[in-house]
């Protein structure tokens, strides 16, 4: 009886060290992934090889371009985590944060340089830092120019743009244009948004 229970135990054990082995495989899987693309295949400059890399990792729509050296972070292996429509464009340098929660962008929406688009961050009054977050969803034909922060929860409505440098921290109405940090009305665009954002520029 004594012999059984420390077989039992022993076997416990070893299944228990299988599992956690298992999900550090797991874990460091995901990160290789990321790895691969953040910091080799992002890198590539022609862009029909670097979009065949970049449908492993988002769904990206017909005539949307990803430029180079574009960063992407999530949690899981789905690429249904970060959804770019058709024609859009992400500049080069920006972040796209996948983690735990998605981002939708629409059709014709262009993305200046070194924006970030974050889906999680802490809470500050957790006493343990603990996470918070939720999804990002920017609509069709919206600019968003360089170096704008985008926080989670965001929404940004059709048309709309985000002026340069900008820190957007709640929703955006369609066709306003904002600006600042935090980030205010400051206009209202006019336009029939008649265009097509398909931007595929040589070795960018």
């Amino acid at each position: 009886s004594m012999f059984k229970r420390q077989e039992c135990q022993s076997e416990a054990s070893d299944l228990k060290f299988v599992k956690s082995l298992f999900k550090e495989f797991k874990a460091f899987s995901r990160a290789l992934r990321l790895v691969l693309w953040n910091k080799l295949l992002s890198r590539i400059p022609f862009s029909f090889i670097r979009l065949f890399f970049i449908r492993h990792y988002v769904l990206l729509g017909k005539g949307a371009n990803v430029l180079t050296n574009v960063e992407i972070l999530y949690s899981g292996m789905s690429k249904t985590q970060i959804k770019i429509g058709e024609n859009s464009v992400i500049n080069s340098f920006c972040l796209l944060d996948g983690r735990h929660n998605s981002i939708e962008i629409g059709k014709n929406v262009d993305i200046g340089r070194e924006t970030a688009i974050f889906t999680l961050g802490h809470d500050p009054h957790n006493d343990q830092h603990n996470v918070i977050g939720a999804p990002v969803q920017i609509g069709d034909f919206v600019w968003i120019a360089a170096r704008v922060t985008i926080l989670p929860g965001v929404k940004i409505g059709r048309g709309a743009v985000v002026a340069a440098g900008s820190v957007v921290s709640k929703d955006v109405s369609p066709m306003e244009i904002v600006a600042g940090n935090p980030a205010r009305t400051v206009s209202i665009r006019r336009s029939a948004l008649e265009y097509d954002t398909k931007f595929f520029p040589y070795l960018r």
